[in-house]
């Protein structure tokens, strides 16, 4: 588990270096996925981002296990709320893009998955730039 974390936190490091500055809070999930499930898992996540593409959102950044740790993807996504607009158009491109939503989501894509835990993180930001909200 401590493996796990680390590299979370590495990689929401690197998401540091891209971004640069403070964008708010993230989602970060793990998964290990059931044998045989590794296809239909990334074609369900393409389907949901690409109606946050539609909706105007960015995909949800995905990174795939290359060695060490038992994870097979970590996913990356803004945790940020959406504007009643942007739910809005993401649900309609979800209708139209066939997916499912609500419980059914909750049942679909949990076919896929052997373990699964999730987390929100704030930043990227500094230890210092943190230390100043205390005050």
């Amino acid at each position: 588990m401590r493996r796990i974390w680390t590299l979370c936190f590495a990689i929401l490091g690197f998401v540091t270096l891209v971004h640069g500055a403070d964008v708010g809070s993230v989602a970060v999930e793990i998964y290990r996925i059931a044998p045989g499930q590794h296809v239909a898992f990334l074609k369900l996540i393409a389907l949901y981002d690409k109606a946050n593409e539609e909706a105007g959102l960015p995909p949800r950044q995905l990174y795939v296990h290359q060695d060490g740790a038992d994870w097979d993807f970590l996913i990356i996504q803004s945790a940020e709320p959406w504007t009643d607009e942007q739910r809005a158009k993401v649900k309609a491109a979800l209708t139209r893009l066939g997916a499912p939503q609500g419980q059914q989501f909750f049942i679909e894509i949990r076919k896929f998955m052997a373990e699964h835990t999730d987390t929100v993180a704030s930043g990227p930001t500094t230890a210092a730039a943190w230390l100043g909200r205390l005050n």
